[in-house]
């Protein structure tokens, strides 16, 4: 069997050597030959391009805190590998990890001798979060799409409870189509026939072609009114806000979008109340109030504040923005910017850079990086057109840019971080370390 550290380089391995690829047969034969151990699960299952891993996770600390046991999978992780399986918030152990992933391996070896193409790491690990909430049994699964809907990995589900549609907008579109109606139907594939449907009120494009699904495969829609939300208190704190029957709800994730979030979990919570869940109006309360999504306008350091934030693709950028020109009006604001090269990086740019003051750009560890210096280049070329007044400096390592950033920064200054997931743990541990030695 293989290690804990053993099992992450092989998954770290076929990362590297196995290429996205959208489709369902690799990953039907790898649980058919696992013993198919989704068919005993029930899923909640949400697509979306932004959003979707914030509404699964207030979906299903509400589920958890009404006393069910919930099984939750989302990537990419922020802070450790295990972190994108969890139960009731509680990460899969080390050691389980290693041993499911050491069975897998076996079973994917055996594929590729029989001539199969051996799974991605992305279908290796949805097969592995599978396994474990069936050993573990789960009553609820709340699953997360990778990317797309209809032909993701996470798709091969059959007995799934509840489809959501979070905000869906232009995002991988070598792989989902080029326009905002293909990349909806792409996205709309997961919903299953004859089984509910709760949608982020969004532009009418999404909305038609969604309810057009629903019709088609005769599934119940509900779709949330974000726009009728009335924000009582919003802070870094978080918000407070009334919706429909609800009052005072709060949550802990700061930023007005997230209020979106939180308004479609609230219908997909009603519509699980309807199919005859118990979720006692406390719990509801308890579970929105206690919800945890890491890396998402997260503050990890007060003085000078450091924010941390997965933007990752112009509609997030503009959320960003806006809670940018909510909570630090008059501040000085440096970026920590690392993006990935298959992103709208120069659309990113036009939309954040003119809010700071200095920006640092970084290479994310990652092999679908954008180089810090081709980003600089980017931010540089743009400046005068987007009215980007401040500095840009290339730096060669996260230490660096954390180091420099926190001697920039004055007490009362900003230091903002973002443009993917994959280097933020990573630079969390990098201002753990520089506090430590100040």
């Amino acid at each position: 069997m293989m290690n804990y550290t053993e099992a992450i380089a092989y998954v770290e391995e076929v990362t590297k050597t196995k290429k996205i690829v959208l489709g369902l047969d690799s990953m039907r034969e790898l649980l058919g030959r696992m013993g198919n151990p989704q068919d005993s699960l029930s899923f909640i299952h949400i697509a979306g391009t932004n959003g979707k891993g914030s509404t699964l996770a207030f979906v299903a600390s509400v589920c958890g805190a009404a006393g069910y046991r919930v099984g939750r999978y989302n990537s990419p992780s922020v802070f450790s590998y295990c972190e994108k399986i969890q139960i009731n918030g509680e990460p899969i152990p080390e050691t389980e990890a290693a041993r499911i992933l050491t069975d897998i391996r076996g079973i994917c070896l055996s594929m590729e001798k029989d001539g199969f193409s051996h799974p991605t790491a992305f279908e290796i690990e949805t097969a592995m979060s599978f396994q474990y909430f069936k050993e573990q049994g789960c009553d609820l699964v709340a699953l997360e799409t990778g990317m797309g809907g209809e032909t993701d990995a996470t798709n091969v589900v059959t007995t799934t409870v509840l489809s959501i549609i979070a905000s869906v907008s232009m995002d991988h579109m070598q792989f989902l189509g080029n326009t905002l109606e293909e990349i909806a139907r792409v996205k709309g594939g997961i919903i299953k026939p004859g089984r509910p449907a709760v949608l982020c009120g969004q532009s009418g494009t999404v909305t038609e072609v969604i309810a057009d699904i629903c019709r088609e495969r005769h599934a119940p829609l509900t779709i949330s009114r974000p726009g009728e939300a009335r924000i009582i208190q919003s802070d870094m704190n978080g918000t407070v806000f009334d919706y429909g029957p609800y009052r005072r709800i709060r949550i802990p994730l700061p930023g007005n979008y997230q209020v979106i979030n939180a308004v479609t979990a609230l219908e997909a919570v009603t519509v699980l109340r309807k199919l005859g869940y118990e979720i006692e109006e406390s719990a509801l309360y308890r579970g929105m109030a206690s919800v945890q999504w890491p890396g998402r306008f997260q503050r990890v350091l007060e003085k000078p504040l450091f924010v941390i934030d997965g933007a990752h693709n112009p509609d997030a950028a503009r959320r960003l923005r806006d809670s940018i020109n909510l909570y630090f009006t008059n501040k000085k604001i440096l970026f920590i910017m690392g993006i990935l090269a298959d992103k709208d990086y120069r659309e990113i740019v036009r939309i954040t850079a003119p809010l700071a003051d200095r920006i640092y750009t970084v290479t994310p560890a990652s092999p679908r990086a954008l180089d810090a210096g081709e980003l600089k280049k980017c931010i540089d070329e743009q400046a005068e057109r987007i009215g980007f007044k401040g500095e840009t400096e290339v730096k060669d390592t996260l230490g660096e840019a954390v180091r420099d950033s926190l001697a920039w920064a004055g007490g009362d200054d900003v230091i903002l971080a973002f443009g993917s997931l994959s280097y933020l743990g990573e630079l969390s541990r990098e201002i753990k370390e520089n506090i430590h030695d100040r």
